[in-house]
C-alpha cells in the first residue's frame, strides 16, 4: 500500500462503493469509518476516499462537522485539487452557459451538477457572486475567486454567506468582496423582455432568481391583455415579465419592502410603472383580503419560499402549499390561469401536485365554483438549463412549477 500525501478516509465494510463509482456525490458520516483520526481532519480538507478493501475510490472534500462528511470532487484519484483544477471545472460550466445565453447573466455554477459540490455562482455581467456552501469551498475561496476571474474575465467577485446550507456546514455568515468592488447600486438584468433590479449585496440569495426564467416566460405568454397577480413576488419576477408581454396590469405582493422597491424600480426602468402596483404584507393575509374584496385576476402566480426545506418539515410544508392554492384559486377569473411553484427539494413533484390540486378543489368549492369544468393542468416546469440536475441527486431538481387553467 502506497502512502497518501493527503488524509485517507474509508467506507465501512457494509457500505457499497458502487454508488460512488457511478457518480453519487455525497457520502454520509454513518457510511464511513469514523475514528479519532478521521474526526480530527480539518473541515474543508481534501482526502482520498477508499472502499472497505482500501482500494482508492475518489478525491473528496471532508467536513467531520457535517452529516455529509465527504463530497466527491473527482473520481480520478491522480488529480490534484488546485487552482488549475478549478479553472478546468469553471471552463466546462461556462461552455454550457455560453451556448444557452446571449448575455452573461445566468447561474454559472450549480453546485454538484457542475462538479463543484456546495458551490453556487451567479453571474451578473462583470460581477460574479459566490455562495460557498461547503467547507472545502471556503478553504479554497481565494483560488476559486482567482480562477473565476481567469475564466470569465469578471472584474468583481463577491461572497454571499447567507442561507441554511452554510449553517449546516458550521460555516460563518460573513459576506464580503473577494476581488474588485461591490456595485454601488442595484444591477439591471434583462430577462424575457423585462428589466429586473438585482441587489447583489443586500438582496435575497445572490440578488436574483435565475432559475425561474423559463417559467416567467411561460406565464408571460398567458398574460397578454391580462390582469396579473404575482404573490411572493420578490423583485417582480412574474409580474414584470407579464407586463413586458402585454399584461394590462400587474399587482406584486411580498413581505419585503426592499424587494418591492426593487420591483418598482424594474417597472420604472421598463416604462411601465403606471400599470404596476405593489402590496406589502403576509402573503396569506393578502390573499385572504383580496378574496374578501372580491378581486379577480386573469393570471395568478404564487412563488413562495421553500415551505418544506427538509424531510422533517414536509407535512407542514405540503399543508402550506395546499393553503396557498386554496386561497389563490378563487381569485382566478373563470377561464383564467393559476401558476403554483415550489422550491422545496423535500417535496417531490407528485406530492406538490397533489397538495396543489387539493387546495384548488377546496378553494373553488368554497366560492361555489366546484361544479364547473375540472381544472386543467396545462404545463409543468422546472428550473432553467443553467440549473442542471445532477442525475444522482434529486435535491438538485428542486424547482417545480404547475400551471392550471381554471
Amino acid at each position: 500500500m502506497t502512502h497518501s500525501p493527503i488524509p485517507v478516509i474509508r467506507l465501512k465494510p457494509k457500505t457499497s462503493p458502487t454508488g460512488v463509482r457511478r457518480g453519487v456525490p455525497w457520502v454520509y458520516d454513518n457510511e464511513l469509518v469514523t475514528d479519532r483520526r478521521s474526526k480530527a481532519i480539518a473541515p474543508g480538507s481534501i482526502a482520498l476516499l477508499e472502499d472497505s478493501e482500501r482500494a482508492p475510490l475518489a478525491l473528496v472534500a471532508v467536513n467531520p462537522a457535517s452529516r455529509i462528511m465527504a463530497r466527491v470532487l473527482d473520481l480520478d484519484t491522480s488529480q490534484t485539487i488546485d487552482r488549475a483544477w478549478l479553472v478546468a471545472r469553471l471552463r466546462r460550466a461556462l461552455a454550457l452557459r455560453e451556448r444557452l445565453f446571449d448575455a452573461p447573466y445566468y447561474r454559472l455554477v450549480h453546485a454538484e451538477a457542475d462538479g463543484l459540490p456546495g458551490v453556487v455562482i451567479d453571474r451578473f455581467g462583470d460581477t460574479c457572486v459566490i455562495q460557498p456552501n461547503a467547507a472545502w469551498a471556503d478553504v479554497m475561496l481565494d483560488d476559486l475567486a482567482a480562477a473565476l476571474v481567469e475564466v470569465t474575465g469578471a472584474t468583481n467577485v463577491l461572497k454571499n454567506a447567507a442561507g441554511r446550507a452554510r449553517a449546516l456546514e458550521g460555516l460563518d455568515d460573513v459576506a464580503g468582496v473577494l476581488i474588485g468592488a461591490a456595485p454601488d447600486a442595484a444591477v439591471p438584468v434583462s430577462m424575457n423582455g423585462a428589466i429586473y433590479m438585482a441587489d447583489l449585496t443586500h438582496g435575497q440569495k445572490t440578488g436574483l432568481f435565475f432559475d425561474q426564467r423559463p417559467n416567467h416566460a411561460f406565464a408571460a405568454r398567458l398574460s397578454q391583455g391580462a390582469r396579473v397577480l404575482d404573490v411572493f413576488s420578490h423583485v417582480g419576477g412574474f409580474s414584470l415579465a407579464a407586463l413586458a408581454h402585454g399584461a394590462t396590469s400587474a399587482l406584486a405582493v411580498d413581505g419585503s419592502d426592499p424587494a418591492l422597491d426593487l420591483a418598482r424600480g424594474g417597472a420604472e426602468a421598463m416604462g411601465m410603472a403606471q400599470r404596476f402596483e405593489t402590496r406589502k404584507g403576509d402573503a396569506f393575509d393578502v390573499l385572504t383580503a383580496l378574496g374578501e374584496e372580491g378581486a379577480r385576476f386573469d393570471v395568478v402566480i404564487c412563488d413562495p419560499p421553500a415551505f418544506a426545506p427538509s424531510k422533517k418539515s414536509l407535512e407542514a410544508g405540503l399543508r402550506a402549499y395546499e393553503r396557498t392554492a386554496r386561497l389563490a384559486a378563487p381569485l382566478v377569473a373563470e377561464g383564467g390561469f393559476l401558476g403554483l411553484c415550489s422550491c422545496s427539494h423535500a417535496a417531490d413533484l407528485e406530492a406538490f401536485r397533489r397538495a396543489s390540486m387539493r387546495g384548488i378543489g377546496r378553494g373553488l368549492h368554497g366560492v361555489g365554483r366546484g361544479t364547473g369544468p375540472a381544472p386543467q393542468l396545462i404545463h409543468t416546469g422546472g428550473a432553467g438549463p443553467d440549473h442542471p440536475m445532477h442525475t444522482h441527486l434529486a435535491e438538485s431538481g428542486y424547482l417545480k412549477a404547475l400551471f392550471f387553467r381554471l
